[in-house]
C-alpha cells in the first residue's frame, strides 16, 4: 500500500509529536535530578550530584523503593502461576462457561483502579466467618501483595494465551505420537513454545505492580510505604522535591531497558 507524500508527512510529525509529548517530560525529571536548585521551575540552575548523594544517603526512599521491589516480586511470582495455568486451562479445554470465565480473568484490568481498590479495602477489612472459625485479612505487605496480583494475573495470562493461540495443536500430537508422555511433551515442547512469553508477562506485571498508587493507597495500611506513594507525599515538600527527581529518573534507567525487553519478547515468535 502507498500513501501520497502529503499523508506520509502528516504520519510522521504525529508520530514526532507523540514521541515529544511522551518523552520530553522525563527528560526534564531526569535533567532536574541534577539541578542545583530545590525547585522545579525551568531552566535549571547548574549541574550537581548533591541529590543523588543525598537520596543514597536517605534511608526513606530506600525503604520504600525496597517495599516495592518485594510486593512487585511476590505479587509477579503468583501471577505468573495463576495466570499461565489459566492461560492453558482456557486454550486447551473445552468446558461450560468458558467464555464467562475468560472474561473474568481480564476484568480486573478494565476496570477503574479506584473501583478495584475500594472493592479489595472493603474485602480486607470485613471478618470473614467460615463457621468453624472467622479470620480478617487485614492490611499490610500481605494485602498488597494479594491486590496487585489480582491485576498482575491478567498480564500473565494475555501473553501466554496469545503465544498458544499462535502455536500448532499437532506438535502436541507429534510428540505423543513419538512416545513422549505429559512431563515430557510439556518440558521439551510447550514450555519451550511459551518460555518468552512467559518472561515477558513476568516483566509487565513486575512493572505494572511496581508503579501502582490507587490500589496501594487503598490496601497498604500504616506503616508500610511503597516508592510511589513515597514520590506522591513528598512532592508537595519543596525540600523533598530534588530526591523526587532522583527516584523518579532512578526507576525510569531502570524501567525503559525492562520495557524494551518485555516489547522484543512478547513479538518474537515461539523459541
Amino acid at each position: 500500500m502507498r500513501i501520497s507524500r502529503p499523508s506520509r508527512a502528516v504520519l510522521v510529525l504525529s508520530v514526532i509529536a507523540t514521541l515529544v509529548f511522551l518523552y520530553v517530560p522525563l527528560l526534564v525529571v531526569a535533567r532536574l535530578s541534577f539541578n542545583t536548585g530545590k525547585s522545579l521551575s525551568w531552566p535549571p540552575k547548574g549541574w550537581t550530584l548533591d541529590w543523588w548523594r543525598k537520596a543514597w544517603a536517605t534511608a526513606s526512599p530506600k525503604e520504600a523503593l525496597w517495599h516495592s521491589v518485594q510486593v512487585a516480586l511476590a505479587a509477579t511470582a503468583i501471577a505468573l502461576v495463576l495466570g499461565t495455568l489459566a492461560a492453558f486451562a482456557m486454550q486447551r479445554y473445552e468446558f461450560l462457561g468458558r467464555q464467562t470465565i475468560s472474561f473474568l480473568m481480564v476484568l480486573p484490568i478494565a476496570l477503574p483502579g479506584i473501583v478495584t481498590a475500594v472493592a479489595l479495602q472493603n474485602s480486607f477489612s470485613r471478618r470473614i466467618d467460615l463457621g468453624l472459625f472467622s479470620f480478617r485479612i487485614g492490611f499490610g505487605f500481605h494485602s498488597l501483595v494479594i491486590a496487585h496480583a489480582t491485576f498482575c494475573i491478567v498480564v500473565a495470562y494475555n501473553n501466554v494465551v496469545a503465544r498458544l493461540r499462535r502455536s500448532s495443536p499437532n506438535l502436541l500430537q507429534a510428540s505423543a505420537d513419538l512416545g513422549a508422555h505429559g512431563m515430557q511433551t510439556f518440558r521439551l515442547v510447550t514450555f519451550p513454545l511459551v518460555r518468552s512469553a512467559v518472561l515477558a508477562g513476568a516483566i509487565l506485571a513486575f512493572a505494572l505492580s511496581f508503579d501502582e498508587i490507587v490500589v496501594t493507597t487503598f490496601t497498604a495500611g500504616a506503616g508500610f510505604e511503597t516508592l510511589p506513594q513515597w514520590i506522591f507525599t513528598r512532592i508537595g515538600r519543596a525540600n523533598d522535591v530534588p530526591l523526587v527527581n532522583v527516584m523518579a529518573t532512578f526507576v525510569m534507567v531502570v524501567s525503559i531497558p525492562l520495557a524494551w525487553l518485555a516489547q522484543r519478547l512478547t513479538e518474537s515468535g515461539p523459541d
